[in-house]
Protein backbone atom coordinates (compact mmCIF):
# COMPACT_ATOMS: atom_id res chain seq x y z
CA UNK A 1 0.00 0.00 0.00
CA UNK A 2 1.00 3.45 -0.96
CA UNK A 3 1.43 6.01 1.86
CA UNK A 4 1.60 2.71 4.53
CA UNK A 5 4.43 4.28 6.22
CA UNK A 6 2.41 8.21 6.70
CA UNK A 7 0.38 9.22 9.65
CA UNK A 8 -1.71 11.27 7.73
CA UNK A 9 -2.97 12.69 11.42
CA UNK A 10 -0.03 13.46 12.05
CA UNK A 11 0.94 15.36 8.71
CA UNK A 12 -2.21 17.18 8.54
CA UNK A 13 -2.18 18.30 12.55
CA UNK A 14 1.26 19.48 11.38
CA UNK A 15 0.22 21.40 8.18
CA UNK A 16 -2.73 23.21 10.72
CA UNK A 17 -0.09 24.12 13.26
CA UNK A 18 2.18 25.67 10.33
CA UNK A 19 -0.94 27.39 8.96
CA UNK A 20 -0.70 25.19 5.64
CA UNK A 21 -3.17 23.86 3.14
CA UNK A 22 -1.41 20.95 1.93
CA UNK A 23 2.11 19.44 1.67
CA UNK A 24 2.69 19.42 -2.25
CA UNK A 25 4.88 16.69 -3.43
CA UNK A 26 6.86 16.54 -6.76
CA UNK A 27 9.22 13.92 -8.56
CA UNK A 28 10.78 13.34 -12.26
CA UNK A 29 13.50 10.94 -12.67
CA UNK A 30 13.83 10.99 -8.71
CA UNK A 31 15.31 14.99 -8.10
CA UNK A 32 13.42 15.12 -5.27
CA UNK A 33 14.03 11.93 -2.73
CA UNK A 34 11.83 13.23 -0.14
CA UNK A 35 8.13 11.82 -2.54
CA UNK A 36 9.53 8.43 -2.77
CA UNK A 37 10.51 8.27 0.95
CA UNK A 38 6.93 9.23 1.89
CA UNK A 39 5.01 7.41 -0.78
CA UNK A 40 7.24 4.12 -0.85
CA UNK A 41 8.19 2.04 -4.38
CA UNK A 42 6.53 2.61 -7.33
CA UNK A 43 8.76 1.09 -9.84
CA UNK A 44 9.91 2.25 -12.92
CA UNK A 45 8.80 6.12 -13.24
CA UNK A 46 9.51 8.36 -15.85
CA UNK A 47 7.59 11.12 -16.09
CA UNK A 48 6.51 13.94 -13.23
CA UNK A 49 4.64 13.07 -10.72
CA UNK A 50 2.39 15.25 -8.23
CA UNK A 51 1.50 13.96 -4.65
CA UNK A 52 -0.82 16.28 -2.94
CA UNK A 53 -1.07 15.91 1.52
CA UNK A 54 -4.00 17.95 2.33
CA UNK A 55 -4.90 19.92 5.44
CA UNK A 56 -8.48 18.62 5.15
CA UNK A 57 -9.40 15.67 2.85
CA UNK A 58 -7.77 12.49 1.03
CA UNK A 59 -4.76 12.57 -0.67
CA UNK A 60 -4.16 12.97 -4.16
CA UNK A 61 -2.14 11.81 -6.67
CA UNK A 62 -1.54 13.04 -10.17
CA UNK A 63 0.21 10.56 -12.67
CA UNK A 64 0.71 9.67 -16.19
CA UNK A 65 -1.57 7.30 -17.73
CA UNK A 66 1.34 4.57 -19.18
CA UNK A 67 3.00 4.86 -15.02
CA UNK A 68 -0.38 4.67 -12.97
CA UNK A 69 -0.47 0.96 -12.70
CA UNK A 70 1.23 1.05 -8.85
CA UNK A 71 -2.01 3.75 -7.43
CA UNK A 72 -4.58 1.28 -8.94
CA UNK A 73 -6.75 -1.49 -7.42
CA UNK A 74 -7.02 0.15 -4.40
CA UNK A 75 -3.03 0.61 -4.01
CA UNK A 76 -3.50 4.20 -3.43
CA UNK A 77 -5.54 5.88 -0.39
CA UNK A 78 -6.82 8.69 -1.69
CA UNK A 79 -7.78 10.24 -5.64
CA UNK A 80 -5.97 9.69 -8.83
CA UNK A 81 -5.54 12.15 -11.62
CA UNK A 82 -4.55 10.69 -14.42
CA UNK A 83 -2.89 12.77 -17.21
CA UNK A 84 -1.25 12.30 -20.68
CA UNK A 85 -1.37 15.37 -22.67
CA UNK A 86 0.28 18.87 -21.02
CA UNK A 87 -3.02 20.28 -20.69
CA UNK A 88 -4.20 17.16 -19.04
CA UNK A 89 -1.10 17.83 -16.61
CA UNK A 90 -1.91 21.50 -16.05
CA UNK A 91 -6.09 20.59 -15.77
CA UNK A 92 -5.07 18.58 -13.11
CA UNK A 93 -2.69 20.20 -11.22
CA UNK A 94 -4.88 23.43 -11.26
CA UNK A 95 -7.70 21.67 -9.02
CA UNK A 96 -4.50 20.30 -7.01
CA UNK A 97 -3.37 23.69 -5.77
CA UNK A 98 -6.02 26.75 -6.61
CA UNK A 99 -6.17 28.64 -3.51
CA UNK A 100 -4.25 27.01 -1.29
CA UNK A 101 -0.79 27.27 0.58
CA UNK A 102 1.21 24.54 -0.08
CA UNK A 103 4.73 23.49 1.45
CA UNK A 104 7.09 22.31 -1.21
CA UNK A 105 10.54 21.38 -1.06
CA UNK A 106 12.11 24.85 -1.68
CA UNK A 107 14.85 26.90 0.18
CA UNK A 108 14.87 30.90 -0.50
CA UNK A 109 18.39 31.79 -2.36
CA UNK A 110 19.01 28.12 -1.93
CA UNK A 111 20.28 28.41 1.56
CA UNK A 112 19.93 25.34 2.32
CA UNK A 113 20.31 22.85 -1.07
CA UNK A 114 19.20 19.97 0.53
CA UNK A 115 16.10 21.20 1.00
CA UNK A 116 15.61 23.11 -2.35
CA UNK A 117 14.53 20.13 -4.48
CA UNK A 118 11.99 21.47 -6.62
CA UNK A 119 12.73 23.11 -10.12
CA UNK A 120 11.92 26.66 -10.16
CA UNK A 121 9.96 25.96 -12.81
CA UNK A 122 7.59 24.23 -11.14
CA UNK A 123 7.32 26.52 -8.58
CA UNK A 124 6.47 28.82 -11.65
CA UNK A 125 3.45 27.14 -12.67
CA UNK A 126 1.87 26.03 -9.04
CA UNK A 127 1.66 29.57 -8.98
CA UNK A 128 0.53 30.41 -12.23
CA UNK A 129 -2.20 28.16 -11.63
CA UNK A 130 -3.25 29.90 -8.14
CA UNK A 131 -1.30 28.00 -5.51
CA UNK A 132 0.96 29.72 -2.94
CA UNK A 133 4.25 27.97 -2.19
CA UNK A 134 6.04 27.87 1.04
CA UNK A 135 9.04 25.56 2.42
CA UNK A 136 8.10 22.13 3.52
CA UNK A 137 11.16 22.12 6.35
CA UNK A 138 9.19 21.64 8.83
CA UNK A 139 7.59 18.50 7.59
CA UNK A 140 10.51 16.90 6.64
CA UNK A 141 12.35 16.98 9.30
CA UNK A 142 9.11 15.58 10.97
CA UNK A 143 8.02 12.86 8.48
CA UNK A 144 11.35 12.33 5.75
CA UNK A 145 13.98 12.31 8.13
CA UNK A 146 13.16 10.52 11.08
CA UNK A 147 14.27 7.03 11.66
CA UNK A 148 11.89 3.71 12.45
CA UNK A 149 12.47 1.76 15.60
CA UNK A 150 14.11 -1.20 12.65
CA UNK A 151 16.06 1.45 11.34
CA UNK A 152 17.37 2.23 14.62
CA UNK A 153 18.63 -1.07 15.04
CA UNK A 154 19.81 -1.27 11.80
CA UNK A 155 21.84 1.75 12.85
CA UNK A 156 22.97 0.20 16.13
CA UNK A 157 24.20 -2.68 14.56
CA UNK A 158 26.14 -1.21 11.52
CA UNK A 159 28.04 1.25 14.16
CA UNK A 160 29.28 -1.69 16.36
CA UNK A 161 30.36 -3.49 13.40
CA UNK A 162 31.91 -0.33 12.06
CA UNK A 163 33.92 0.52 15.12
CA UNK A 164 35.42 -3.02 15.35
CA UNK A 165 36.09 -3.33 11.77
CA UNK A 166 38.11 0.42 12.12
CA UNK A 167 39.86 -0.54 15.02
CA UNK A 168 40.94 -4.00 13.81
CA UNK A 169 42.27 -2.49 10.33
CA UNK A 170 44.16 0.39 12.46
CA UNK A 171 45.66 -1.47 14.70
CA UNK A 172 47.04 -3.93 11.84
CA UNK A 173 48.04 -0.93 9.44
CA UNK A 174 50.22 1.04 11.69
CA UNK A 175 51.89 -1.75 11.88
CA UNK A 176 52.99 -2.16 8.62
CA UNK A 177 54.64 1.38 8.04
CA UNK A 178 57.44 1.31 5.69
CA UNK A 179 56.62 -2.11 4.47
CA UNK A 180 54.71 -1.06 1.11
CA UNK A 181 51.57 -0.94 2.21
CA UNK A 182 49.27 0.72 0.02
CA UNK A 183 46.08 2.69 0.70
CA UNK A 184 44.21 0.59 -1.88
CA UNK A 185 45.38 -2.94 -0.28
CA UNK A 186 44.23 -1.50 3.26
CA UNK A 187 40.74 -0.18 1.52
CA UNK A 188 40.47 -4.18 0.07
CA UNK A 189 41.04 -5.28 3.70
CA UNK A 190 38.27 -2.79 5.22
CA UNK A 191 36.33 -3.75 2.33
CA UNK A 192 36.04 -7.19 2.91
CA UNK A 193 35.61 -6.96 6.60
CA UNK A 194 32.83 -5.19 5.63
CA UNK A 195 30.89 -7.70 3.38
CA UNK A 196 32.12 -10.60 6.03
CA UNK A 197 29.70 -8.81 8.64
CA UNK A 198 26.71 -9.12 6.65
CA UNK A 199 26.82 -5.18 5.49
CA UNK A 200 26.53 -2.72 2.43
CA UNK A 201 27.55 0.31 1.19
CA UNK A 202 27.17 2.42 -2.24
CA UNK A 203 30.73 3.67 -2.38
CA UNK A 204 33.81 2.25 -0.96
CA UNK A 205 35.62 3.44 2.23
CA UNK A 206 38.26 6.58 2.21
CA UNK A 207 41.60 5.39 3.13
CA UNK A 208 44.52 8.02 3.25
CA UNK A 209 48.07 8.33 4.59
CA UNK A 210 50.07 11.36 5.61
CA UNK A 211 49.64 13.96 2.63
CA UNK A 212 47.03 12.34 1.21
CA UNK A 213 44.60 12.27 4.93
CA UNK A 214 44.79 16.69 4.62
CA UNK A 215 42.33 16.13 1.27
CA UNK A 216 38.75 15.29 2.96
CA UNK A 217 37.38 12.92 0.13
CA UNK A 218 40.09 11.82 -1.41
CA UNK A 219 40.06 8.56 -3.23
CA UNK A 220 42.71 6.29 -3.75
CA UNK A 221 43.34 4.47 -6.94
CA UNK A 222 45.20 1.71 -6.85
CA UNK A 223 48.36 2.43 -8.95
CA UNK A 224 48.32 6.33 -8.06
CA UNK A 225 47.79 5.46 -4.48
CA UNK A 226 50.58 5.99 -1.44
CA UNK A 227 52.71 3.38 0.03
CA UNK A 228 52.84 3.85 3.87
CA UNK A 229 55.64 4.84 5.56
CA UNK A 230 56.72 5.44 8.97
CA UNK A 231 55.25 7.69 11.81
CA UNK A 232 52.63 8.78 9.23
CA UNK A 233 48.91 9.75 10.16
CA UNK A 234 46.43 7.39 8.79
CA UNK A 235 42.60 8.18 7.81
CA UNK A 236 40.01 5.66 7.48
CA UNK A 237 36.66 6.81 6.92
CA UNK A 238 33.61 3.95 6.43
CA UNK A 239 30.43 3.64 6.04
CA UNK A 240 27.60 1.03 5.48
CA UNK A 241 23.93 -0.64 6.61
CA UNK A 242 22.45 -3.67 6.63
CA UNK A 243 21.16 -3.00 3.39
CA UNK A 244 21.01 -0.71 1.30
CA UNK A 245 18.16 2.12 2.02
CA UNK A 246 18.42 1.64 5.55
CA UNK A 247 19.79 4.12 8.07
CA UNK A 248 23.54 3.69 7.48
CA UNK A 249 26.58 4.12 10.68
CA UNK A 250 29.36 6.63 9.32
CA UNK A 251 32.54 6.62 10.99
CA UNK A 252 36.26 8.23 10.56
CA UNK A 253 38.93 6.83 12.61
CA UNK A 254 42.76 7.74 13.19
CA UNK A 255 46.15 6.05 13.75
CA UNK A 256 49.54 6.83 13.29
CA UNK A 257 52.62 4.81 12.02
CA UNK A 258 54.76 4.90 14.74
CA UNK A 259 55.30 4.79 19.06
CA UNK A 260 55.83 8.60 19.11
CA UNK A 261 53.39 10.91 18.12
CA UNK A 262 54.95 14.28 17.09
CA UNK A 263 53.76 16.80 19.12
CA UNK A 264 51.89 18.48 16.20
CA UNK A 265 49.92 15.58 15.13
CA UNK A 266 49.07 15.26 18.81
CA UNK A 267 47.87 18.93 18.69
CA UNK A 268 45.27 18.69 16.40
CA UNK A 269 44.55 15.06 16.99
CA UNK A 270 43.36 16.48 20.10
CA UNK A 271 41.58 19.66 18.93
CA UNK A 272 39.69 17.59 16.66
CA UNK A 273 38.32 15.17 19.36
CA UNK A 274 37.41 17.77 21.95
CA UNK A 275 35.84 19.51 19.02
CA UNK A 276 33.45 16.73 18.00
CA UNK A 277 32.92 16.33 22.40
CA UNK A 278 31.96 19.99 22.23
CA UNK A 279 29.29 19.21 19.73
CA UNK A 280 28.16 16.26 21.75
CA UNK A 281 27.75 18.38 24.64
CA UNK A 282 25.51 21.04 23.01
CA UNK A 283 23.17 18.56 21.70
CA UNK A 284 22.94 16.45 24.97
CA UNK A 285 22.46 19.71 27.50
CA UNK A 286 19.69 21.10 24.85
CA UNK A 287 18.05 18.01 23.35
CA UNK A 288 14.24 18.24 24.94
CA UNK A 289 14.80 21.35 27.01
CA UNK A 290 15.31 23.60 24.62
CA UNK A 291 15.10 24.42 20.98
CA UNK A 292 18.01 22.53 19.07
CA UNK A 293 18.65 24.12 15.74
CA UNK A 294 21.87 22.78 13.34
CA UNK A 295 23.89 25.53 13.49
CA UNK A 296 24.39 25.10 16.91
CA UNK A 297 26.28 22.22 16.87
CA UNK A 298 28.62 23.76 14.11
CA UNK A 299 29.48 26.85 16.30
CA UNK A 300 30.58 24.23 19.28
CA UNK A 301 32.70 22.51 17.26
CA UNK A 302 34.06 25.11 15.09
CA UNK A 303 34.59 27.02 18.34
CA UNK A 304 37.15 24.88 19.72
CA UNK A 305 39.33 24.94 16.24
CA UNK A 306 39.32 28.35 15.89
CA UNK A 307 40.11 29.09 19.14
CA UNK A 308 43.39 26.59 19.25
CA UNK A 309 44.29 28.77 15.95
CA UNK A 310 43.11 26.10 13.17
CA UNK A 311 40.25 27.73 11.79
CA UNK A 312 41.18 28.12 8.41
CA UNK A 313 42.15 24.34 7.89
CA UNK A 314 38.60 23.19 9.10
CA UNK A 315 36.95 23.68 5.85
CA UNK A 316 33.68 22.06 5.67
CA UNK A 317 30.30 21.51 8.10
CA UNK A 318 30.52 19.43 11.20
CA UNK A 319 27.81 17.29 10.46
CA UNK A 320 24.97 15.99 7.67
CA UNK A 321 21.82 14.79 8.53
CA UNK A 322 21.32 10.50 8.35
CA UNK A 323 18.24 9.04 7.00
CA UNK A 324 17.71 6.14 4.23
CA UNK A 325 20.12 8.44 2.67
CA UNK A 326 23.79 8.69 4.05
CA UNK A 327 23.53 12.81 3.74
CA UNK A 328 20.09 13.11 5.08
CA UNK A 329 17.21 15.64 4.00
CA UNK A 330 17.03 16.39 7.69
CA UNK A 331 18.76 19.46 9.52
CA UNK A 332 22.88 19.45 9.15
CA UNK A 333 25.31 20.62 11.67
CA UNK A 334 26.36 23.77 9.33
CA UNK A 335 26.98 27.20 10.30
CA UNK A 336 29.74 27.45 7.63
CA UNK A 337 28.64 26.04 4.31
CA UNK A 338 24.85 26.83 4.62
CA UNK A 339 22.89 28.84 7.95
CA UNK A 340 20.99 25.61 8.67
CA UNK A 341 18.30 26.82 11.95
CA UNK A 342 16.34 24.01 10.92
CA UNK A 343 15.11 22.58 14.50
CA UNK A 344 16.76 19.06 15.58
CA UNK A 345 13.84 17.16 16.54
CA UNK A 346 13.19 13.75 18.55
CA UNK A 347 13.80 10.77 15.64
CA UNK A 348 17.14 12.23 13.98
CA UNK A 349 19.74 11.46 13.27
CA UNK A 350 23.37 13.13 12.47
CA UNK A 351 27.37 12.72 12.07
CA UNK A 352 29.39 14.92 13.98
CA UNK A 353 32.69 14.84 12.53
CA UNK A 354 35.03 18.19 13.08
CA UNK A 355 38.63 18.21 10.73
CA UNK A 356 41.14 20.44 10.47
CA UNK A 357 43.29 19.43 7.06
CA UNK A 358 47.03 20.73 6.60
CA UNK A 359 47.53 20.80 3.00
CA UNK A 360 50.92 18.91 1.93
CA UNK A 361 51.11 17.77 5.68
CA UNK A 362 48.68 15.66 6.79
CA UNK A 363 45.05 15.70 7.81
CA UNK A 364 42.73 14.89 10.69
CA UNK A 365 39.44 13.83 11.38
CA UNK A 366 37.03 12.52 13.94
CA UNK A 367 33.32 11.20 13.11
CA UNK A 368 30.63 9.51 15.29
CA UNK A 369 27.59 9.62 14.61
CA UNK A 370 23.82 10.77 16.90
CA UNK A 371 20.70 9.81 16.94
CA UNK A 372 17.68 11.22 19.63
CA UNK A 373 16.29 7.95 20.53
CA UNK A 374 13.91 7.33 22.73
CA UNK A 375 15.56 7.63 26.01
CA UNK A 376 16.84 10.79 24.95
CA UNK A 377 20.57 11.64 22.49
CA UNK A 378 22.79 8.87 22.19
CA UNK A 379 26.39 8.72 20.26
CA UNK A 380 27.44 5.79 18.21
CA UNK A 381 29.43 3.99 18.50
CA UNK A 382 29.01 4.05 22.07
CA UNK A 383 32.33 4.60 22.75
CA UNK A 384 34.19 7.18 20.29
CA UNK A 385 37.91 6.71 19.89
CA UNK A 386 39.86 9.14 22.15
CA UNK A 387 44.01 8.45 21.55
CA UNK A 388 45.37 7.92 18.20
CA UNK A 389 45.57 3.98 17.37
CA UNK A 390 49.20 3.37 17.53
CA UNK A 391 51.61 0.12 17.18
Amino acid sequence: MLLAGVDLAQVRATLKQLGLDGWLLFDFHGVNPILPRLLGPIGFATRRLYLLLPTEGEPVALVHKIEGTPFSGGQFPGRVISYARWEELHAGLAEMVRGRKLAMEISAEDAVPYLDRVPYGVVELVRKLGGTVASSAGLITRFAATWSAAELDDHMYAAAALAEIANEALRWAVTQGGTGLTESQLQRRVIDAIHARGLEFDHPPIVGFGPNAANPHYEPVEGKDLALGRDQVVLLDLWAGRRLGTVFADQTWMGFSGTRIPAKVDEVWRTVRDARDAAIAVVRRKAGKEPLRGFEGDQAARGVIERAGYGQYFVHRTGHSIDRDLHGSGPHLDDYETHDDREILPGTGFSIEPGIYLPGEFGVRSEVNMVWAPEGPRVTPATPQVDLVTP
